[in-house]
C-alpha cells in the first residue's frame, strides 16, 4: 500500500525543498530545532511537510506534543530522500569543480617512441594539477591510434604526423624527429656519417609489420632511390629492433631517439643528401570537439614538449 501510493505520486508534485525539509525535521528531532537549523520560519517547515504527506497519500511523521517519529512509511522514504540529497550534492560538487578547476576523464593513446617529450612527466605534471581527472594510456601503432580516434576509445593520440592525415583529424606539432639508418659496428658503411639509402639496396632491412607508419616512410624513401626492401626481420618492439641490427642481422631506418637509446651500439648515419624528419604531434578527432579535460591535457603536452621544437622537413615521399 505503502510502495502504491508512492507510485502513485506524479514526480512534479514534490519540491527539493520539501525533502530537505522533512530531512531536517527527523536529523534534528523536531520542527523548532529544524527551523533554528535552516532559518526559517517553523510554519513554513509544518506547512511543507505536511503537503509533502498529501502529495504522497501517507503519514511520514508520527507527531505529539513533545517529540516527532518517523512511520514506517517515513523509514522508507527517508531512505530514498537521503539518496536523492546525495546525489544532489554530488552534482553541486561536480559543478563547482568544472567552474573551478577541471574533472573528467582523458583517455590517450601513444607510440612507444615519444623521445623528447617526456610522457611519464607530462602526465605526472597534469595529475597533479587537476587530481580529479582520470588518466589512461594505451600504447599502439598510428594505424591503430587513428582507428582508435575515430571509434572513440581515445581522446588524443600521440604520434607522428604524416602528410595524408584525414581531414576530420586535427594535429598539433610536438616536435620533429630526425629519421636515421642505423647499422651494426662491424658493417662495411659504420664508419662513414651521412649514408645515401641505396648504398643499402641489397642489405636485409629490419622494421615494424608493413601496416605501420615507420614501415611506409621505409618503402616511399626506398622507392624513391629506385629499389623496394627486403624485411625479412618484423617486430613491434622498438629495443628488439635495434638489438636485431646490433647484432648484424640486418639494418634499419628508424627514429634518432630509438638509435641513440641506451642498448647495444649500432652505427647511426644520418640520410644523404638531404636530411628526413618526422612530425610527430598531438592528434584528436575534429568532429567531436575537446571536453575541458582532454583540451587541458592538450594544451600542457604541448607546453611540455622537450629538446627540438617542430621542424619543416620533408617525408621521404616528398623528397
Amino acid at each position: 500500500m505503502i510502495a502504491a501510493a508512492f507510485i502513485s505520486c506524479q514526480p512534479e508534485c514534490v519540491e527539493l525543498r520539501q525533502l530537505a525539509y522533512f530531512d531536517a525535521v527527523v536529523r534534528h528531532g523536531g520542527f523548532g530545532r529544524a527551523a533554528e537549523q535552516l532559518h526559517v520560519a517553523q510554519p513554513a517547515i509544518s506547512v511543507q511537510v505536511k503537503k509533502l504527506e498529501a502529495e504522497l497519500g501517507v503519514a511520514l511523521l508520527s507527531r505529539t506534543t513533545r517529540r516527532v517519529r518517523l512511520t514506517e512509511a517515513g523509514e522508507l522514504f527517508l531512505r530514498r530522500v537521503h539518496g536523492i540529497l546525495a546525489e544532489l550534492d554530488a552534482a553541486r560538487t561536480d559543478m563547482a569543480r568544472l567552474a573551478g578547476g577541471v574533472i573528467g576523464t582523458v583517455r590517450i593513446g601513444a607510440i612507444q617512441a615519444l623521445e623528447p617529450l617526456d610522457l611519464p612527466g607530462a602526465l605526472a605534471a597534469f595529475h597533479t594539477r587537476h587530481p580529479d581527472v582520470e588518466l589512461t594510456l594505451r600504447s599502439g601503432a598510428l594505424r591503430q591510434l587513428i582507428d582508435d580516434l575515430d571509434g572513440d576509445r581515445i581522446d588524443l593520440a600521440l604520434g607522428p604526423v604524416p602528410s595524408g592525415l584525414p581531414e576530420h583529424l586535427v594535429a598539433e606539432p610536438l616536435f620533429a624527429d630526425e629519421l636515421v639508418l642505423v647499422t651494426s659496428p662491424d658493417h662495411p658503411t659504420a664508419a662513414s656519417d651521412a649514408l645515401a639509402i641505396e648504398t643499402l639496396s641489397d642489405e636485409p632491412f629490419v622494421c615494424l609489420p608493413a601496416d605501420s607508419g615507420l614501415r611506409g616512410l621505409l618503402n616511399r624513401l626506398c622507392d624513391a632511390a629506385g629499389f623496394t626492401p627486403k624485411v625479412p626481420f618484423e617486430t613491434t618492439n622498438l629495443p628488439r629492433l635495434r638489438d636485431l641490427v646490433a647484432q648484424g642481422l640486418g639494418v634499419a631506418l628508424v627514429a634518432r631517439s630509438v638509435a641513440e637509446a641506451p642498448g647495444r651500439p649500432v652505427a647511426i648515419h644520418p640520410v644523404h643528401p638531404e636530411r628526413v624528419w618526422r612530425p610527430v604531434g598531438v592528434i584528436h578527432h575534429g568532429g567531436r570537439p575537446l571536453g575541458p579535460a582532454a583540451e587541458a591535457c592538450r594544451e600542457l603536452l604541448i607546453a611540455h614538449t622537450t629538446g627540438r621544437g617542430a621542424r619543416g622537413g620533408q617525408e621521404p615521399a616528398s623528397r
